[in-house]
């Protein structure tokens, strides 16, 4: 089977899709953006214990790679318009993903994405997301509804993990964008050094 990087949070979404993953056989790479000054400790500790409990259930290992995200949160959040900020953090994700999984020689990415479910996951959000990373994109959730995702957790055992207690996202703007354009996108990034930017945010990751 070939080998994908999965965007792990501390939500409910990932660990699913990355539990039909790993079911199907893929060897996984987890990446965790760890958004703190904007969150507190709970997502990575959720990931931890979410990536335990998965390898526990297929008895296979999943490397951790957690990347310092809050300092692009930072730029994004003093440089570029605050109703697109959910589009713009997806694209640096992405593209700090794509090079981890270029490090790992891996030749997909994966996401715990349902469409519709969040302002990032609408049609055109996705899109103008996604088109910052060249590699193939896999959403094993993307037709799932909440009440779905819910219930298989619960029966992989990952459910109580995610819905322990923790502090959201405080970078979430207040009335995120549910439709944006890849023009718009593109205008907002040239007031950015994109490279620098990930340059930097990977050079800092840290192998768990």
């Amino acid at each position: 089977m070939s080998r994908g990087v999965m965007l792990m949070s501390g939500g409910i979404d990932s660990p699913v899709a990355l539990h039909y993953m790993l079911r199907q056989g893929h060897d996984m790479i987890a990446v965790h953006m760890d958004n703190r000054p904007f969150t507190d400790d709970s997502p990575l500790e959720k990931v931890v214990d979410h990536l335990r409990a998965l390898e526990s259930s297929h008895g296979r290992k999943v490397p951790l790679y957690v990347l310092p995200h809050g300092p692009t949160q930072i730029t994004l959040m003093r440089n570029t318009d605050r109703h697109v900020g959910c589009v713009m953090c997806r694209r640096f994700m992405w593209r700090s993903a794509e090079r981890i999984a270029e490090r790992e020689r891996a030749t997909f990415l994966v996401t715990g994405e349902a469409l519709g479910q969040v302002a990032s996951q609408t049609l055109s959000n996705m899109r103008s997301a996604t088109a910052a990373v060249q590699m193939p994109i896999v959403r094993p959730l993307i037709g799932f509804d909440k009440q779905e995702i819910e219930g298989v957790a619960k029966q992989i055992g990952t459910y109580r993990i995610s819905t322990r207690p923790g502090l959201c996202c405080q970078a979430v703007p207040d009335r995120p964008a549910t439709r944006t354009s890849l023009v718009q996108i593109l205008q907002e990034e040239e007031r950015l050094d994109v490279d620098d930017i990930v340059d930097e945010c990977v050079r800092r990751a840290v192998v768990l």
